[in-house]
């Protein structure tokens, strides 16, 4: 396997790279955590080593030019003309976008009860029955407007719920994304205009959120990956693991981070990650359309939004150097964020478990994917989040 030094000696990597990130790559869809064994608690590598790795930069360049362009666009003669091509052929389902984004979450709930034993995604494991049909229930309550609040107070409890269960820091990762879907059920039915208007927002800030934060998942961790990739090599698109790992971060966080930003960047980045997810269906089946159902749903509504306006710090967004400044602070908060967070839950070298049961970051049982699974004890059966019970 090539390293990244390496790939400067060999002709065409950039250019593989550049269409990795523009084309999209499953695992930066495709959540880790419900394919491949991991421990929450292990020790992220070094940020230093993610700073030195070039294929980070090299991504950042490409995506900063191609968001650059799309800026020039939307200040060029052509910004209308690409704004309505894009309402026409969105226009089946923005007439009625409300209608689309209910049905999917209800459908969603439906499918999460119907799988059972989970709390909102795949990896958050329950053996409570009541649970599922707690989700059931939400499901039902977004069919009727007035109780639509009621079900955006019904995600929020279950995230509290799972609390009981995993680490907070395990359950950063569904927090935003869990929080915008609960802002919408809530702003949806209100009749003051002013409020309503923002549904769609917080849809949008949460699902942005939610990419950029659980896109460092394969900086500190790119080992977390490597079953997928040994299992599915065609998800690399030929280029080398270390190569490709990185490159899907950015993807995700740099398209993220697009949801955010002026009207024709978010609406392209919903689009890309629109392609991603539902490319990233095949290979992972069922449990990625579930687990993925509410976040397609809500880059199909920004990718039919086709409001102009830029609710949120429109001056400041304006000029070209905004992009690559505040794509850079942006990358430098959430990642100071991961990594001072974990240090704060985990301590400077990560949770090891007991001396007996070694520093691990997978588990050796694919049934306890949250743990080592018993360390050097086989059968020991893992406690919350990779904590290991001392052996008998």
């Amino acid at each position: 396997m090539l390293r990244s030094k390496d790939l400067w000696k060999h002709p065409g990597p950039a250019a593989l790279a550049g269409l990795a990130i523009m084309a999209g790559c499953a695992p930066a869809s495709a959540h880790v955590k419900w394919f491949a064994p991991y421990i929450v608690g292990a020790a992220p590598q070094p940020a230093a080593n993610v700073f030195a790795d070039p294929w980070l930069w090299i991504g950042l360049l490409l995506v900063v030019t191609f968001f650059i362009l799309a800026r020039l666009v939307e200040r060029s003669a052509f910004n209308e003309p690409v704004h309505s091509l894009l309402d026409r052929l969105t226009s089946p389902i923005s007439g009625r976008l409300d209608d689309f984004v209910r049905a999917v979450v209800a459908a969603f709930f439906v499918a999460i009860f119907s799988v059972g034993g989970v709390y909102l995604t795949p990896d958050l494991k329950t053996p409570a029955e009541w649970v599922s049909w707690l989700q059931l229930l939400i499901a039902v309550l977004v069919f009727f407007r007035p109780t639509m609040p009621l079900a955006g107070a019904g995600i929020i409890l279950l995230w509290l719920l799972a609390l009981r269960d995993y680490d907070l820091f395990h359950l950063f990762d569904y927090l935003a994304l869990g929080l915008g879907v609960a802002a919408y059920l809530i702003l949806e039915p209100l009749r003051d205009q002013g409020w309503r208007a923002h549904r769609f927002e917080a849809l949008r800030w949460g699902l942005a959120a939610a990419l950029m934060w659980s896109s460092f998942e394969k900086f500190a961790y790119p080992e977390w990956f490597y079953p997928l990739v040994v299992e599915k090599p065609f998800l690399t698109f030929g280029l080398p693991r270390d190569v490709f790992i990185p490159m899907a971060g950015v993807a995700e966080f740099t398209m993220g981070f697009g949801l955010i930003w002026t009207a024709l960047i978010r609406r392209l980045s919903a689009i890309a990650l629109l392609i991603i997810f539902t490319a990233a269906v095949w290979p992972f089946g069922r449990i990625d359309l579930i687990g993925h159902g509410l976040i397609m749903a809500i880059l199909v509504a920004v990718a039919c939004d086709g409001s102009r306006i830029t609710h949120i710090l429109p001056k400041p967004k304006a000029p070209l150097l905004a992009v690559p400044a505040s794509l850079t602070v942006a990358f430098a908060l959430f990642m100071s964020g991961y990594w001072g967070l974990h240090q704060v839950f985990y301590g400077p070298d990560g949770f090891a478990g007991p001396a007996s049961a070694g520093r691990f970051t997978h588990s050796h049982s694919p049934e306890h994917p949250d743990g080592p699974g018993g360390g050097d004890e086989p059968g020991a059966p893992p406690t919350k989040d990779g904590e290991v019970p001392p052996a008998q």
